[in-house]
């Protein structure tokens, strides 16, 4: 690989992370129950809790599955 596919993918790489850190900030603005959604285990105890996001990470992983769909359909045009 050339120096120049791997800057892509770093710029690519780069630009999902601050996509996936905006829409967390835009959720938590909004008042989205991110990681309180039902479906997401909590289990709370003397001296001990227990979290267990199944449904946020559902959640984040369409989410995230539909965002890098599109911006490879935009990359191969």
């Amino acid at each position: 690989m050339d120096g120049a596919a791997i800057g892509k993918w770093v710029v690519l790489v780069g630009l999902g992370i601050a996509a996936v850190g905006g829409m967390i900030w835009l959720a938590s603005r909004l008042g989205l129950p991110l990681g309180n959604l039902p479906g997401d285990v909590r289990i709370d105890r003397p001296g001990f809790t227990f979290r267990a996001p199944i449904a946020t990470c559902i959640l984040l992983s369409v989410l995230l599955t539909v965002l890098v769909n599109v911006v490879l359909r935009l990359l191969r045009r």
